[in-house]
């Protein structure tokens, strides 16, 4: 009921916002979703399927709400905020447990990000925020966190490639264990006429307070996607599948990603 209530809400967010017909072509549209600090208003739902968790063996989905807001700062500079929404069903972990669903912790990132490239070379650098709003102890860490971001990227003809990387301390907060996550997210896309691609963007994380041998999680693979419309709304869909090739004990084996988006060029 809480999740139905929540996506309701963000459906009337995504009627307000403005739709410009076809101010950009689709294969404009795909490089730009494909560009983290790109001046495009966007409502993405990524929907992440973990296979093999836990003990047990159990299956988690996590699906992230990610509206990403830019601001133009003056004629030089853009700030693009991406806030990370996770509504998670977590099996459980020992015998008894049983399922828990709820909202894990949220991200939010701000990239200040020059509006022209330089030679090319396309980023962003700015602070990343972890905010205790887990619904239960058993979704999030119950810290404040805060680190560095920064993305680098370019764009040559159909390829689109490039790096985010992150680092959250805890700072604060209830929590027993700290936190100290690395985030590394590579990304190549390939993209074919008509707003389709090829793509692949695995996340590698490294958690830094976790026993050795413990911390890695180091995904391969990829997918594809599309941009559309419906109406005059443009859209972006996009599947993919990442088996863990390193992984903490009991993490997952591999992952299929679901991701429709909202897009509303200007």
């Amino acid at each position: 009921m809480k999740h139905a209530y929540i996506l309701g809400l963000l459906a009337m967010v995504v009627s307000w916002l403005p739709v410009d017909g076809r101010a950009a072509g689709e294969s404009d549209l795909a490089k730009a979703t494909q560009n983290p600090v790109s001046d495009l208003i966007s409502l993405p739902f990524q929907n992440n399927t973990n296979f093999d968790v836990g003990a047990e063996g159990k299956t988690q989905n996590i699906l992230n709400i990610q509206p990403v807001w830019p601001v133009s700062l003056n004629d030089e500079w853009n700030l693009i905020t991406r806030t990370i929404l996770p509504v998670i069903s977590q099996p459980e972990f020992a015998p008894g447990d049983g399922r828990t669903n709820g909202i894990g912790d949220t991200t939010f990132t701000a990239f200040f990000s020059p509006k022209k490239p330089s030679n090319g070379l396309i980023w962003g650098a700015g602070p990343v925020f972890l905010l205790p709003t887990a619904s239960d102890d058993a979704l999030g860490q119950d810290k404040w966190g805060l680190g560095p971001s920064t993305v680098f990227l370019t764009m040559k003809g159909p390829w689109v490639i490039g790096s985010l990387f992150s680092n959250v301390w805890s700072v604060g907060g209830n929590g027993d264990q700290n936190v100290n996550l690395f985030t590394w997210q590579y990304f190549i896309n390939y993209n074919l006429p008509n707003g389709a691609y090829i793509t692949s963007a695995p996340i590698i994380t490294a958690n830094w307070e976790a026993d050795s041998g413990q911390k890695w999680t180091v995904p391969f693979g990829g997918g594809a996607g599309k941009v559309f419309r419906v109406g005059k709304q443009a859209m972006n869909a996009q599947a993919s599948a990442y088996y863990n090739v390193e992984k903490p004990k009991y993490g997952a084996d591999w992952q299929l990603r679901l991701q429709l988006q909202f897009l509303f060029p200007k």
